[in-house]
C-alpha cells in the first residue's frame, strides 16, 4: 500500500493475513454448571442478607454505624454483596501467606477456617515446594541461590548498592553500557537503551517520541504504562480493536486522508503502539505490520 502524503511518499507495507486467535472453547456443560453455580450462590446470598438484616444471622463484614448512614457508602451495593456471599466462599484460594522466597517453588503456611473463610487459624504446618503461579519472578531475580543471586552479589560488592544518581550525572557505569551493547547485538541494531523500570520506560519515553500535533494509534488492550505515556505526550489518541489489523488500517487511512481535526493539517507523526506479547502470554499481531519499504 503506497500513500502520497503531502509531498512525501510514505510506503507502508501491510501485507498480512487476517490474524485469528484460537482459544479452546468452553464446553457447554461446563458453562451451564458454572452459571448455575453462580445463580444458586446469588439466590442464597440474597436470602442470607435478609437473615442478616433481621439479625437472625450474624454479619461478619464491616458495616457503617447508624450515625454514618448519610455518608457515602463504604461499598457499592453489588460489590459488597459479591464480597460477602460469593468471594468469601472461595477466599481461601487467594492471599496465601508464604514462608520462603517467592521463587519458582514456594512454601505455604497451612491455615484453616471454621467460619467459612471469614477468619483463618494457622495450624503451624508448612506445605513444601508448591509451584508458584502468582509471581512476576519469571527471570529468577527473587531467588536466593543460582546465577542471578550470585551475579547480583558480585556486582553489588564491586559497584555498591545504588549509584544514587541519574545517568546524565554520575549514575552511568560500565555494566550499563555492557548490557546495552549486548542487547543491541542480540537484536541486530545499532544501539539500545536500558532502563531500570519497565513502567517508566513506556510512560516517560513516549512523550519524547510524540507530542502535540501527533497522532497515536493504540491497541485497546495495551498496558497501563503505554496508555499513561500516550496521555502524557499531549498527542491525539485513537484506539483500534485488539490485534485487529483491519481496524488499524482503517484508522490509518482516515488519519492520512483527513489530517488533524479542524485545521486538516497533516499529522507531524503517526505513532502505532502495540505490545510484542500481551499479559497472560497472548501474542501480538506485530508480524502483520510488516516492514517499511524503501522508495
Amino acid at each position: 500500500m503506497s500513500i502520497n502524503y503531502c509531498g512525501t511518499v510514505v510506503f507502508c507495507y501491510l501485507k498480512y493475513r487476517p490474524f485469528k486467535e484460537s482459544f479452546e472453547e468452553t464446553p457447554m456443560l461446563v458453562a451451564v454448571f458454572t452459571y448455575l453455580g453462580y445463580g444458586i450462590l446469588t439466590i442464597f446470598g440474597y436470602l442470607r442478607d435478609f437473615l442478616r438484616d433481621w439479625k437472625i444471622e450474624k454479619c461478619h463484614i464491616a458495616r457503617e454505624r447508624e450515625e454514618q448512614k448519610d455518608f457515602v457508602p463504604l461499598y457499592q451495593d453489588f460489590e459488597n454483596f459479591y464480597t460477602r456471599n460469593l468471594y468469601m466462599r472461595i477466599r481461601d484460594n487467594w492471599n496465601r501467606p508464604i514462608c520462603s522466597v517467592p521463587g519458582a517453588k514456594v512454601d505455604i503456611v497451612e491455615r484453616v477456617s471454621h467460619n467459612y473463610n471469614w477468619t483463618f487459624d494457622y495450624t503451624g504446618k508448612v506445605v513444601k515446594e508448591v509451584i508458584n503461579m502468582g509471581s512476576y519472578n519469571y527471570l529468577g531475580f527473587a531467588e536466593n541461590t543460582g546465577p542471578c543471586a550470585e551475579a547480583a552479589a558480585e556486582v553489588t560488592m564491586k559497584y555498591g548498592v545504588g549509584v544514587s544518581s541519574t545517568r546524565q550525572e554520575m549514575g552511568n557505569c560500565s555494566r550499563h553500557e555492557e548490557l546495552e551493547k549486548l542487547v543491541a547485538r542480540f537484536l541486530g541494531v545499532e544501539s539500545a537503551m536500558a532502563f531500570g523500570m519497565g513502567f517508566a520506560t513506556n510512560s516517560m519515553n513516549i512523550p519524547a517520541l510524540a507530542g502535540k500535533g501527533c497522532l497515536i494509534l493504540s491497541d485497546e488492550l495495551n498496558h497501563a504504562s503505554l496508555v499513561l505515556g500516550a496521555r502524557l505526550s499531549g498527542s491525539t489518541i485513537r484506539v483500534f480493536k485488539h490485534n485487529n489489523m483491519q481496524s488499524l488500517e482503517k484508522l490509518l487511512k482516515e488519519a492520512i486522508a483527513h489530517g488533524q481535526p479542524r485545521s486538516r493539517r497533516p499529522w507531524k507523526k503517526i505513532l502505532i503502539l502495540v505490545e510484542g506479547i500481551y499479559r497472560y502470554g497472548q501474542p501480538s499481531a506485530c508480524p502483520a505490520l510488516g516492514n517499511p519499504l524503501p522508495p
